[in-house]
């Protein structure tokens, strides 16, 4: 890992090998500071892995992912006291919250600052205090995981993954467990995180959600990027066969795995 292309996030010529099966064959993916990019596919197509490399969770085999100037090259992942700044300019959301259970919400937040990139107690949770009452769960601090609703949890997780104040944030499906009302909450949340001059890349398939609130959209097909633009008009007027299936469903979603 070292200092490489600036920007948000830039991904050149990614691929990902399971055995020897190609996950990823060659992503290209840029997001700019302030941009919520929607990355779209049907299940299977390699969305979570996207984000899973760029956050060093999942080793790949060719290309090179670039966060804010820190750049990740192929190979075996890098030990945790070589991915400091790469912890400190991107932060995750997981699909499902994945708070851990034995932890409070405050002690959820604090977790990475403190263990992670060795901040001061005191400073990780003033900073944990904070994001969690610009996110409107101050009250919630003291409160585990199962105590909390489906939005409160999320809104803790993003707490959690701001915490670092990372310029790049990724989540994986933000909208599959929330109702219509919940939705449109986490678009206003997203969109003031962009104004903030994060980059934000967003796994789902929710195509509401992305035309509401996305301002690009890239859609993924059997680990290729096929299509990507803005968001209305890949949506409204989708180009490539993947694209058309993802938007009306399994009757063309065979037809566009056959090209």
């Amino acid at each position: 890992m070292e200092r490489g292309v600036s920007g948000a996030l830039v991904v050149r010529g990614l691929e990902v090998l399971r055995g020897e099966r190609a996950v990823l064959r060659g992503v290209d993916l840029n997001v700019a500071p302030g941009e919520i990019c929607a990355l779209m596919g049907v299940s299977g197509a390699g969305k979570s892995t996207v984000l899973r490399a760029i956050a060093a969770l999942q080793p790949f085999s060719a290309g090179h992912i670039a966060v804010d100037g820190v750049t990740l090259h192929p190979g075996p992942l890098p030990p945790e006291s070589r991915l400091r700044g790469l912890r400190s300019r991107v932060g995750m959301v997981f699909q499902a919250h994945a708070l851990f259970e034995h932890l409070t919400a405050l002690e959820n937040v604090t977790l990475a600052p403190v263990h992670a990139l060795r901040w001061p107690r005191a400073r990780a949770e003033a900073r944990a205090f904070e994001l969690l009452d610009a996110l409107g769960v101050a009250g919630r601090g003291a409160a585990y995981p199962r105590q909390l609703s489906g939005g409160e949890a999320q809104r803790v997780a993003i707490a959690r993954a701001l915490a670092p104040d990372p310029m790049v944030l990724l989540m994986d499906e933000p909208t599959s467990a929330l109702d219509p009302a919940r939705r449109g909450a986490l678009g206003e949340t997203l969109r003031g995180l962009a104004a903030q001059g994060r980059g934000l890349l967003v796994a789902t398939h929710d195509i509401d959600f992305a035309r509401a609130h996305a301002d690009r959209v890239a859609v993924l097909a059997d680990g290729v990027l096929v299509e990507q633009g803005d968001a209305r008009a890949v949506l409204e007027r989708p180009e490539h066969p993947a694209t058309r299936a993802l938007l009306h469903g399994p009757e063309e979603e065979l037809a566009g795995r056959t090209v």
